[in-house]
């Protein structure tokens, strides 16, 4: 069975990944690996405890389809998460981050060269006092879009939560063809 990892900390929005790992694990059998820096539970934005199935340490060497990187305000970055990201993408495997999450892309350096959006369109001084540092994003790579695939990436901003789950279940070719996209789309939309 193909796995896909997701990146879980504490304070992720985890409503911007929960259609997209349904999607993943149920329609297309996909196997869902949780993974996470340490082995302890771990509580979203909306109160919802998670536990990881795996460390990021022990995934680095797997054969994976891809990762996916929910947005949060937590900026933790070590470096088993820059070389995991690194490696998937040297691979062409899905890189998938909504929100905020893209800024763990650009703190890999692997949004130097792609087009990408996120939430974060500006990055101001709130930015600067809650990840202790200063914008680490490409900004001439920047696009205000609900959603941006580049080649492997896929970045999406945080109310987009929708169209990245269909972008990510296109790129894992769930779809017949794009008429079969867009009807799953006015489906899911009610429209």
């Amino acid at each position: 069975m193909e796995k896909v990892l997701v990146f879980i900390y504490e304070e992720m929005a985890d409503f911007e990944i929960t259609f997209v790992t349904h999607l993943l694990g149920a329609d297309a059998g996909k196997e869902i690996v949780t993974i996470a820096y340490e082995d302890k539970l771990i509580k979203s934005k909306s109160g919802i405890t998670y536990k990881p199935s795996r460390l990021i340490k022990d995934v680095l060497e797997e054969e994976v389809e891809g990762l996916i990187i929910p947005g949060g305000w937590n900026g933790e970055i070590r470096p088993e998460l820059i070389e995991l990201i690194q490696g998937l993408n040297v691979k062409g495997k899905l890189l998938g981050a909504i929100c905020a999450g893209p800024r763990f892309l650009a703190k890999a350096g692997v949004l130097d060269n792609v087009k990408y959006t996120t939430s974060i369109a500006q990055w101001t001084e709130k930015h600067v006092e809650q990840f202790k540092e200063n914008d680490p994003f490409p900004r001439e790579n920047f696009v205000f879009q609900r959603v941006i695939r580049d080649g492997n990436i896929i970045t999406a901003q945080g109310v987009a939560f929708v169209d990245f789950a269909i972008e990510v279940c296109d790129w894992f070719s769930l779809f017949d063809d794009e008429e079969d996209k867009n009807n799953f789309s006015k489906d899911i939309r009610g429209v």
